[in-house]
């Protein structure tokens, strides 16, 4: 039996604070340290007029945080370029047309493709909306195609700097991101084992926990093949996180705690003795890093309908403040970027954030003003200073970190020359308010019926594992590895039928989403895992007998 999707525009817990990032420093300072050289070098130049074109570079060191040092310097890369690239594009429409209205939609065009690429490359926060804002408010800088070439190289030049903030910390600890991921793995299935398996809330603990080991496993795999005695520790804890999520009543959860503590500091990483079974190959690690990697098209292809939102979202608002005479429709087309989430549901959550944090933005921006238009170093010190409580305070809700986001916008406009603060406060709350309304229309009124598409197909894909490792089950003696890979297939196509499920429920105007075959395919999921996991003999023994089979036999340094 289905229901349909019900309308809702929830209010309670939209504006709720959350717990800090594990790391919420990380990116607060790397900011700082990629934003004060350039701006402290144009500052003793005198050129805080072509500060916005090294921000555009030296902002790409807030991304690719939880990435491991050897992914992280790819992804880097490209949002270098990415960067750099929606720079330029926007920089030479600029000098090539004035026309407002052109101006817009180019920058609605390249916010839909920037939208797309993050979601679909799955690039992490901030996403698309700092390349959206950097991109837009070029199109409205005043420019002349001699200029462009060499604002293009600042950015880049700053760009590299980044980068190397971004990689220094590996030089210090090369394994923090993936003990990190571990950590969240361990802790999230030690949630889970209090639950033992039937408790309240058993069923999203599950679901969390199988989230947390998921993205822990794409953490390793993403360093490639090298053999690492650290990463091998790391995979023998995520063995054991998978089999406490697959037999949460035969697993002691302070265990998990214990270890989570231990990877989270700086000193040993735990090696666990793993049972035989699961020495030939860790869930199939080696079949997963064999499959063909996706084309840039099925990759795209889910995210059309989040683009074309977008694209619609925000070249109406656009419009809408050039039709209200504000002089920086940028800010409008930014805003409704910053709305675009998975669903409507989610989008209009981020709207609300938005528009709260915005206003209360533009009441520390009418604090700060005075001190920052007292000299240009003061204005400096007040952006590296927003920055950095931005990204300490965004973690816990959107809305907190917009209250530092907002000011620190306001002031970089100031970087060419001082400005009326009662003007800028105006536009910015117009600003604000037109492209959370436009926004959020449009998002209702592009629907997304590709949504009801996935879920099927996720669950069709997670029937079939389900199925395939049943079959193996069937079997007198399945092949050790065939049944670690069907695991392993199983385990992450559950992970996507919720992810894709919570996804969907959110959505409007589509048909009734299969909600009872999402919940029957989950339980039976889960069982099967279990009796795998029993199958192979990974089940640890009670640990109140004195016989844990994760008892630490020997520590490595990391």
């Amino acid at each position: 039996m289905s229901s349909a999707t019900p309308h809702r525009l929830p209010l309670a817990g939209v504006l709720r604070l959350g717990r800090p990032s594990d790391i919420w420093f990380k990116p607060a300072l790397s900011v700082v340290a990629a934003v004060a050289p350039p701006n402290l070098i144009l500052l003793a130049l005198g050129r805080l007029d072509l500060a916005m074109y090294t921000m555009a570079g030296s902002l790409c060191a807030l991304y690719g945080h939880n990435r491991p040092y050897a992914a992280r310097a790819h992804a880097l890369a490209w949002v270098v370029l990415g960067m750099v690239g929606g720079l330029a594009v926007a920089l030479l429409a600029s000098a090539l047309t004035t026309n407002a209205a052109v101006l817009v939609t180019v920058g609605a065009v390249l916010a839909a493709v920037q939208k797309a690429v993050c979601d679909a490359t799955r690039i992490g926060p901030p996403g698309n909306v700092v390349l959206t804002f950097i991109s837009s408010a070029s199109l409205f800088a005043p420019q002349t195609p001699g200029q462009v070439p060499g604002h293009v190289g600042l950015a880049l030049a700053a760009g590299a700097w980044a980068w190397l903030v971004g990689m220094a910390p590996g030089l210090l600890r090369p394994h923090g991101p993936e003990r990190r991921a571990t950590a969240q793995a361990l802790t999230a299935t030690a949630a889970y084992a209090d639950t033992r398996g039937t408790a309240d809330g058993h069923a999203r603990a599950r679901a969390a926990s199988a989230a947390a080991i998921h993205a822990a496993w794409q953490s390793l795999l993403a360093v490639g093949a090298r053999p690492d005695r650290t990463r091998g520790a790391l995979q023998q804890l995520l063995v054991r996180a998978e089999v406490a999520l697959a037999a949460p009543a035969d697993t002691d959860p302070d265990r998990l705690r214990a270890w989570a503590r231990e990877l989270r500091g700086t000193g040993r990483v735990p090696r666990i003795e793993q049972p035989r079974e699961a020495a030939d190959e860790l869930l199939g690690i080696a079949a997963e890093r064999a499959e063909p990697p996706r084309s840039p098209w099925q990759r795209l292809a889910p995210f059309a309908p989040i683009a074309a939102r977008t694209a619609l979202g925000c070249a109406l608002a656009g419009y809408a403040a050039l039709a209200l005479g504000v002089g920086r429709p940028y800010w409008a087309l930014v805003t409704a970027a910053s709305l675009y989430q998975a669903n409507v549901t989610l989008t209009w959550n981020r709207g609300v954030q938005r528009v709260v944090g915005n206003l209360l933005g533009v009441l520390a921006f009418a604090v700060l003003a005075p001190l920052a238009h007292l000299h240009p170093a003061a204005l400096v010190l007040c952006c590296l200073a927003l920055n950095f409580g931005a990204e300490a305070l965004i973690g816990r809700n959107y809305w907190l970190g917009s209250v530092c986001v907002t000011p620190m916008a306001l002031l970089i406009t100031e970087f060419a020359r001082t400005q009326d603060p009662a003007e800028l406060i105006t536009d910015r709350v117009v600003d604000t308010l037109v492209g959370a309304l436009v926004g959020f229309v449009a998002a209702v009124a592009v629907t997304n019926r590709r949504a009801g598409d996935r879920l099927g197909h996720a669950l069709t894909a997670a029937e079939r594992a389900r199925e395939s490792a049943a079959r193996l089950l069937a079997e007198p003696h399945p092949e050790p590895r065939d049944l670690e890979s069907a695991r392993r297939t199983l385990a992450a196509a559950l992970v996507d039928l919720r992810a894709t499920a919570d996804a969907a429920a959110g959505e409007w105007w589509q048909r009734a989403l299969p909600e009872e075959r999402v919940v029957l395919a989950e339980q039976s999921g889960h069982r099967t895992l279990a009796a795998t996991v029993r199958r192979q003999g990974l089940v640890p023994r009670d640990p109140s007998r004195g016989q844990d089979p994760g008892r630490t036999t020997e520590d490595i340094r990391p």
